[in-house]
């Protein structure tokens, strides 16, 4: 892959950062004792992703003038998981099908902005089909009203009937509201409806069929009613942290063994306002510590679950002439495609930091070795997390 060198500069520089603010060390080889077999996994063990939809610049995150923001991710997760400096990002730089990418296992190449299913097999086909999983076992929870097909792929032999219910907290919020309209306020309604800052065009109308199942969703997956589904809407302050509170109660209404989060809101760089980056940054932070704080005291997750936190890619440089520093991700560039991963569970090595270039695409299969079911995928199974 191109700029082997420039991909090797932004690891040094996070490794270098992460030693100086929480003396992370370095790993050169686990012991097997570490690394659970999928053979030897519980039936109960679970696993949480949680991707960031619009990446974050180490200017504003790991580097010395951006650790402030990032205070829970440095002082409390990385030091009791396991931190990569430089996961490699080769597909296109899209939110949508970057994060279809991360979970086939297959750098997809499909247009960006229309509603559409991978073509290769998702991590929840997989997952569901090989371990015979119920449908109520695999979940995706998206902000972005464009990720309503990421449950499930086109591929043969896959599909719906082995893919994630997929719960889109906008559209959730849409129904509600139209079907009770003196609830919420217009103005705040807007705000949390407000989506995809690079296509503002993107079409969210929604059908009274799409209003029914979205209701019925609240009610029999959630087990909440439209009226306190907004009262709680109404105290928060983004559609990430709605995702929280809708990933909480999947927790505890139907305890998934296999859930996505996207955390959407600091994609709100694209409108060029960098204080609302900067809250988005530090609010992803926040909520990231609440999940692994909640998994940490549910009786059905503590001690049993792996969580994996991964940015979908990066953003620009503000000394590149071909990008718009913070606000965008078009060059290509290798901070644009250098993300990290932070993985926390039972099996993973607390308070360390691997620096070995790896793949978006290889979290698929990664959690396919972790959880024992085979994957078609390019990528590879990361041996530190096996």
């Amino acid at each position: 892959m191109k700029y082997d060198a420039s991909f090797q500069a932004v690891s040094a520089s996070r490794r270098a950062f992460l030693r100086g603010a929480v003396g992370m060390v370095s790993a050169t080889s686990f012991s097997s004792s570490l690394a659970l077999t999928g053979s030897a996994l519980r039936p109960t063990d679970k696993t949480i992703v949680v991707t960031f939809g619009g990446g974050a610049r180490d200017e504003e995150t790991f580097a010395e003038e951006g650790q402030a923001n990032i205070p829970n991710l440095l002082h409390t997760l990385l030091p009791q998981g396991t931190f990569f400096t430089q996961v490699r990002n080769a597909g296109i730089l899209g939110h949508y099908v970057a994060t279809a990418s991360i979970v086939t296992g297959v750098y997809e190449r499909f247009n960006n902005f229309i509603a559409q299913p991978p073509p290769n097999p998702t991590l929840f086909e997989y997952f569901r089909r090989e371990l015979r999983r119920p449908e109520t076992d695999a979940w995706v929870i998206a902000p972005s009203n464009g990720f309503q097909k990421i449950g499930s792929s086109s591929a043969r032999g896959f599909g719906p009937q082995f893919g994630a219910g997929v719960i889109l907290p906008k559209r959730l919020l849409s129904a509600a509201s139209r079907n009770t309209p003196n609830l919420f306020d217009n103005d705040q309604l807007q705000h949390f409806l407000q989506d995809n800052y690079e296509m503002p065009s993107y079409d969210i109308s929604a059908t009274a069929q799409d209003n029914e199942m979205h209701l019925d969703t609240l009610e029999s997956t959630l087990r909440l009613s439209v009226q306190d589904f907004v009262q709680h809407a109404k105290t928060l302050d983004s559609a990430d942290e709605l995702s929280i509170f809708i990933a909480r109660r999947l927790m505890d209404q139907q305890a998934p063994s296999l859930m996505m989060l996207t955390l959407h809101d600091m994609d709100v760089a694209h409108s060029g306002a960098f204080s609302l980056y900067i809250d988005a940054i530090q609010r992803a932070d926040r909520l990231c510590a609440e999940l692994w704080k909640a998994v940490q005291s549910h009786p059905e997750y503590k001690d049993r679950t792996t969580v994996y936190i991964m940015p979908d890619f990066g953003r620009d440089a503000d000394d590149d002439p071909a990008g718009n520093g913070f606000q965008h991700h078009r060059t290509g560039s290798a901070m644009a495609r250098t993300t990290w991963l932070l993985a926390l569970g039972p099996h993973v090595r607390q308070n360390t930091v691997v620096d070995r270039a790896i793949e978006s695409i290889d979290l698929v299969p990664t959690i396919g070795c972790h959880l024992g079911f085979s994957t078609n995928s390019p990528g590879r199974c990361i041996e530190e997390l096996r």
